[in-house]
C-alpha cells in the first residue's frame, strides 16, 4: 500500500512513542517524528483522550484528517495496512502469547519504569530536567526551568495511579531485577524474544527498556550491572530497519515451551495476580486492589484500562480453536499466567 508518510507525534521519554517509532523503523514503514509540543506539533485531528503517541494517517494530498492513540492497536491498525515484516506471528497461538507477553511489558513493565523516574531522587532531578526540554530546545530557561518544577510535581503525583508506593516498592524492584535475568538468558538463546525476528512483546519490552534500561540513572545501573546485554539489546532494536527476516524466523510451536517458559514465569509471578485482582476489584467497584504478588502485599486503585486488557486477553484465546486453545493452556500451565484464563 503506497500512501503519504504517516506521523508520529511522541516524546523520547514516553516508552509507547519509543516503541512504535521503532516498530515502523523496522517494517520500512515511510513516517515523520514530530515531538510533542514542539513547533511541527500543530494541527493534530481530534482524539478522544490526550495520550502519545499520537499516529497520524494523512491522506495522498495530505490532508491530516485521521490519527489514533494506543501503541497496541496502532500496530495492529499497521498490519491492516501493511504486508511486508509483519510483528504478529502467523501462528494465532503463538500470537496470542505475543500479545501476552506484550502486555506484560506494556502494562507491567511500566509500573518499574515509573517508580524508578519518579521515586528516586537522582531519577526524578534528570527526569523533571531533561523531558520538559526536549520539545522547547531553544525555550528561555526561565520558561523551562518553571514548566520543569509543574512537571516534576504532576508525575510524582501520579506515582499511586500506575500503584507505586511503599507497600509495592519491594515488589516492583524484585521483579524489574527478575526480568533483566530473565531477558539476558533468553538473548543469550535467540536475538529476540520471538526468535530471530522481533514481535510485539520485544516491541513492548523495548519501550519500556528504553527508559529503565538506558536513560533513568537508578534502573540503569541495574542494568549496566546484572545485564549489560539487554542494554546492548535495546541499542539494537532502536532500528532495526537493517535487519532481514525470514518467515521461518519465528518462534515454532516446538521451541516455544523451551524459548518463552522464563518470560511467561515472570508475567505469571507478577502480573497475571495482579490482572486477575484488579477485574475483580473493577466488578466490586472496591476503591482499593488489595492482593499479594510474589509473596508480598500489593495495593493499589484500580485500574479500569487494565480491566479491558484482560478482557482483550481472553477474547483472544476464546477466538482460538479448540486445539489451538489447548496448546496454549498446556503452554502456560504452570506458569501462572493460567490463572488469566480461568473463571
Amino acid at each position: 500500500m503506497t500512501i503519504a508518510p504517516l506521523e508520529i507525534i511522541g516524546a523520547h521519554a514516553s516508552p509507547y512513542s519509543r516503541k512504535l517509532r521503532a516498530v515502523l523503523r523496522y517494517r520500512r514503514i515511510p513516517f515523520r517524528w514530530i515531538v510533542r509540543n514542539s513547533k511541527d506539533d500543530i494541527a493534530t485531528p481530534d482524539l478522544p483522550v490526550s495520550l502519545i503517541p499520537v499516529l497520524v494517517f494523512p491522506t495522498e494530498g495530505g490532508e491530516r484528517s485521521r490519527a489514533m492513540v494506543d501503541s497496541t492497536f496502532q500496530i495492529r491498525r499497521l498490519e491492516e495496512l501493511f504486508s511486508e515484516r509483519s510483528v504478529i506471528p502467523p501462528d494465532p497461538a503463538v500470537a496470542l502469547v505475543d500479545a501476552l507477553l506484550e502486555d506484560y511489558a506494556d502494562e507491567w513493565l511500566t509500573k518499574a519504569m515509573f517508580h524508578y523516574r519518579w521515586a528516586f531522587a537522582p531519577d526524578v532531578a534528570k527526569a523533571s530536567s531533561i523531558l520538559p526540554r526536549w520539545g522547547r530546545i531553544h525555550a528561555p530557561e526561565e520558561k523551562v526551568a518553571g514548566l520543569s518544577v509543574l512537571f516534576r510535581e504532576r508525575q510524582v503525583g501520579r506515582l499511586g495511579v500506575v500503584g507505586s508506593n511503599a507497600t509495592t516498592a519491594p515488589v516492583i524492584e524484585a521483579s524489574y531485577r527478575r526480568l533483566l535475568a530473565v531477558l539476558d538468558a533468553q538473548l543469550q538463546r535467540h536475538p529476540f524474544v520471538m526468535g530471530e525476528r522481533p514481535g510485539s512483546a520485544d516491541f513492548g519490552l523495548f519501550g519500556q527498556l528504553s527508559q529503565l534500561a538506558q536513560f533513568d540513572p537508578t534502573s540503569m545501573a541495574l542494568a549496566l550491572e546484572l545485564a549489560p546485554r539487554v542494554y546492548a539489546w535495546c541499542d539494537v532494536m532502536e532500528d532495526l530497519s537493517g535487519y532481514e527476516v525470514k518467515e521461518r524466523d519465528w518462534t515454532a510451536r516446538d521451541e516455544a515451551p523451551e524459548a518463552l517458559r522464563g518470560l511467561l514465569s515472570e508475567a505469571g509471578r507478577t502480573y497475571a495476580p495482579f490482572l486477575v485482582a484488579n477485574a475483580a476489584a473493577l466488578e466490586r467497584r472496591d476503591a482499593q486492589v488489595s492482593c499479594m504478588i510474589d509473596g508480598g502485599p500489593w495495593t493499589q486503585k484500580p485500574f479500569p484500562y487494565q480491566g479491558k486488557c484482560l478482557s482483550w486477553l481472553r477474547e483472544g484465546r476464546a477466538a482460538l480453536s479448540e486445539a489451538d486453545r489447548a496448546w496454549v493452556d498446556e503452554l502456560l500451565a504452570g506458569t501462572g499466567c493460567e490463572v488469566l484464563f480461568k473463571a
